[in-house]
């Protein structure tokens, strides 16, 4: 590959391990240009300091270094659980939902550093390229994007690794068992592909997980939670003010004691592959099953239905990479909307990797009516004799059909 001319500086989502790394001395040499890297605190549970040290001994010529996890979970998370939001009926979007925030935070660090393009670590094959490139346009239509993989000849570890030996890139070599799946983790879940698990016959390993214990395993006596919502959200646990991250990390602490949250799944990517993954999502189920219950007492009937007649559209945009479309950014709206009304309590119960919802109330906004909905005498609330036409106005058109 000659030598890019047009390209002075650009900014890298940088993890800092091995195939991050090498990019990041790939582009150096590549493209003969400073590089600034950008290191996310999005929950991920792991160390991200260690991150700047390696990038400054590399050389890149600015580090950033943020921990974005109130403004990860208040301002995508949050949102994307108000419409109950779920991708083919089972996957909570764990990874998909991350990514539009950190592709605004690149952009607007190439903003502050007069950067000429971004670069990322998606391969060629994944949903991540396309939710990466699809929200730095958006945000920045002329960004000019640099996708290694895309443009390497690195296609094996082998390669990396000797790549990484003829240019003096650091490799940690950690001692113990390496896992052999690729992951990812944010506070909302973690992922597991590869290995075993392409083949989507085989079981996963009960070592592979790493935040759930086996429903079998979990504690014979059922948790109880009750959780305070406001316009759709959480913002206290049994009382206690939380703010949105804590909330999740409380959350995927006493879901994953319960053997909460573990998902297996195939699902169809974007790029036009299936793909089989494992998921943990220990919080996630919890706030789902319980906002539903908080909208079942506070929502009108025809407003629930069709938002769940929207939010298989909804969460295809997610997936797919439309966080900052226009469409998107149009159902927030009508979905915030919606959720003005969704306030009150909902008390869970925690047993053996099952949420069960068992009680709801709402002094404010509750559509139940107890004098109609009661069996016993309603003292005239609710005509039943109104019924009759009703009925019969229905069926008018079926029983025209049926005469002929």
């Amino acid at each position: 590959m000659s030598k890019q001319t047009d390209v002075k500086k650009v900014v890298l989502a940088y993890s800092g391990g091995l195939d991050t790394s090498i990019i990041l001395r790939w582009l150096q040499t590549e493209y003969d240009c400073e590089v600034v890297t950008f290191t996310a605190d999005i929950g991920q549970g792991e160390e991200v300091e260690p991150a700047r040290k390696k990038a400054e001994v590399m050389g890149a010529s600015a580090m950033y270094i943020e921990d974005l996890r109130e403004e990860f979970v208040r301002d995508y998370v949050f949102p994307m659980f108000r419409a109950n939001t779920i991708y083919e009926g089972e996957y909570l979007l764990g990874t998909s939902i991350a990514r539009p925030l950190i592709s605004k935070r690149m952009i607007e660090i190439t903003n502050e550093t007069n950067a000429d393009a971004i670069s990322h670590g998606a391969t060629g094959k994944g949903n991540d390229q396309v939710r990466f490139e699809l929200g730095a346009y958006a945000l920045k239509p002329d960004v000019k994007v640099i996708a290694p993989w895309r443009e390497w000849d690195l296609n094996s570890r082998d390669k990396l690794m000797q790549y990484a030996a003829e240019h003096d890139i650091p490799v940690e070599m950690k001692r113990g068992k390496k896992s052999p799946y690729s992951m990812d983790a944010n506070l909302l879940h973690i992922s597991y592909e590869g290995d075993i698990l392409e083949d989507p016959w085989n079981g996963p390993e009960e070592d592979m997980w790493r935040w759930t214990v086996s429903p079998e395993a979990a504690p014979d006596k059922a948790t109880e939670l009750v959780f305070d919502y406001v316009k759709g959200d959480i913002v206290a646990i049994d009382g206690k003010a939380m703010t949105p991250a804590e909330v999740l990390t409380y959350l995927n602490k006493v879901a994953g004691e319960n053997g909460i949250g573990r998902q297996d799944i195939v699902e169809n990517r974007y790029v036009g592959m299936k793909s089989r993954g494992c998921y943990e999502t220990p919080g996630g189920v919890i706030m789902l099953k319980a906002h539903r219950a908080m909208e079942s007492l506070t929502l009108d009937r025809e407003v629930a239905h069709l938002k769940d007649e929207l939010m298989p559209r909804y969460a295809s945009l997610i997936y797919n990479g439309y966080w900052w479309s226009p469409e998107r950014e149009m159902l927030q709206t009508m979905i915030d909307a919606s959720q003005v009304t969704v306030n009150g309590q909902v008390r869970v119960s925690l047993y053996k990797g099952n949420v069960t919802v068992s009680g709801r109330q709402s002094a404010s906004d509750s559509l139940f009516d107890e004098s109609i909905a009661t069996f016993e005498d309603d003292e005239g609330a609710y005509n039943q004799q109104d019924a009759e036409g009703f009925i019969k106005l229905n069926a008018l058109r079926m029983r025209i059909a049926a005469g002929k």
